[in-house]
């Protein structure tokens, strides 16, 4: 019986990913076809029918080819949308009824990498899920089939669909300009600016793998150097910028200044609560306190939960939550729309609660909190040892008494503030991160996870300091 194996590293929490003809090869997305369309086969008893979308880069047509192979040879019929955001592709699996999807992408990462995110049905594939197809392809445990292919474009519905979530506000008053870099949000993009109010300036909306401007990652500042530019030359009100896939979104405010993505939720929730007071804002163990406090100022439910979208999405499901936010940038909308990450969609939102809030995303950013923090700290840690050491110092604060949430890590609060320390899902790192009043709390907050870390054997990076 025939098999494969897949490189250790590219079956992941969340997707599959992996170094093109490093660690991930055509064969590879050609197993990887088989394998889900023999999971979404048993579970219909039935030939499934599964949307397909790519990203720009490079390596993209090849694998998405032999991807498609091996979903055909399981018998599964397969729809074809091109390329495009990952929204796009989820959103695809609505509009065409399918029952899963795979995108093609490689997100936020270097050129060089490539991967897979899975839908089956409308959940998020992940997890255990994923180790399964490796165990499948490694026993050659697959169907044998003949399914068909057939080409459709969403685009335009898809457009369409974001576009008529601001049709009943006025944005004619706002100038924005908005920076896909090179990614694969880039055509969509341009198109939405074309039918929607305001000014818009757009910046890198061809969509090329080799990204020759800038990274698409707009969780680095250095990426956002050329859209702050244009805000301030062309005196713009926002600037809005996305990830190579366009799940996760980046803002700028008329001062310059990187609105993060838990201010971001601030703004963004304020309007919600408006039209559905009461209800459960879900926000990833990284985001700031200030979050959470705004939340509730605002008459909101804060839920503290696990860093993941896979995880995030579930939670919503469960909750009923109609809005969910990670510090990364992913944004998720179950109020009006369908409660998967869509940094396009995020847009559009956030230019109606600007717009009806004032119109000054800046003002709304100062009437919040600055507190200071450290960046995201990462270190490296073997993979069974990263997640014993946040063992340890779990057990140490608890015979201390210490006062700390463990829904993803350690988040432990103290007078000056709070600092967290987990283990990633995806990286063989620990993580760290604090936040605390002023300077001197935070130094008092760095020193208090640098002994709880030294007894670990484990010594926290020396970088430390950053404004929020």
């Amino acid at each position: 019986m025939p098999s494969h194996r897949f490189h250790p590293s590219i079956l992941r929490e969340y997707d599959i990913r992996g170094i093109v003809n490093e660690t991930l090869f055509e064969a590879d997305a050609e197993w990887v076809g088989r394998a889900f369309a023999t999971v979404l086969a048993r579970e219909l008893k039935r030939a499934p029918v599964i949307a397909v979308g790519r990203d720009g880069r490079l390596s993209s047509p090849a694998l998405e080819a032999s991807l498609i192979k091996g979903l055909r040879g399981a018998g599964a019929n397969v729809i074809s949308v091109g390329v495009g955001p990952t929204p796009m592709l989820y959103f695809s699996v609505y509009k065409l009824e399918t029952d899963g999807g795979i995108m093609l992408t490689g997100s936020h990462n270097p050129p060089t990498h490539n991967g897979f995110k899975l839908m089956i049905g409308r959940k998020p594939f992940f997890g255990a899920m994923i180790q399964e197809l490796g165990k499948m392809v490694a026993s050659g445990d697959v169907l044998s089939g003949s399914g068909t292919l057939e080409k459709a474009s969403v685009l335009q519905d898809y457009i369409a669909r974001l576009a008529g979530e601001v049709s009943d506000v006025d944005l004619s008053g706002l100038k924005v300009g908005w920076d896909a870099g090179n990614g694969a949000a880039g055509e969509a993009m341009a198109l939405l600016t074309q039918r929607i109010g305001g000014h818009h300036v757009i910046l890198n909306e061809r969509i090329d793998g080799k990204f020759p401007v800038h990274h698409p990652d707009p969780s680095e500042p250095k990426n956002l150097v050329q859209l702050q530019e244009t805000v301030a030359q062309q005196k713009l009100d926002i600037g809005i910028a996305f990830d190579g896939d366009g799940d996760r979104i980046g803002a700028i405010d008329s001062k310059g200044r990187i609105i993060w993505g838990d201010q971001l939720l601030s703004v963004l929730a304020r309007d919600v609560l408006k039209d559905k007071p009461g209800s459960t804002i879900i926000a990833d163990v990284k985001a700031s306190q200030v979050l959470f406090d705004e939340v509730a100022r605002l008459g909101g439910k804060p839920l503290m939960w696990k860093t993941g979208h896979s995880l995030i999405k579930v939670k919503m499901a469960e909750t009923g939550s109609p809005l969910a936010g990670e510090m990364s940038g992913h944004v998720f909308f179950a109020d009006r729309y369908y409660g998967f990450d869509d940094a396009l969609y995020a847009a559009v939102r956030l230019l109606k609660a600007v717009a009806r809030n004032g119109g000054d995303l800046a003002a709304l950013r100062d009437q919040l909190p600055s507190p200071v923090n450290t960046p995201e700290l990462r270190f490296a840690c073997a993979d069974d040892r990263k997640f014993a050491v946040v063992s340890e110092v779990r057990d140490r604060l608890k015979s201390e008494h210490a006062e700390f949430d463990d829904v993803d890590g350690v988040r432990v609060k103290t007078k000056d503030g709070w600092w967290l320390l987990r283990a990633s899902n995806t990286q063989a790192v620990l993580v760290a991160r604090a936040e605390a009043r002023d300077e001197a709390g935070l130094e008092r907050l760095k020193a208090h996870l640098g002994k709880q870390l030294e007894k670990s054997g484990v010594a926290l990076p020396e970088k430390s300091t950053a404004g929020h």
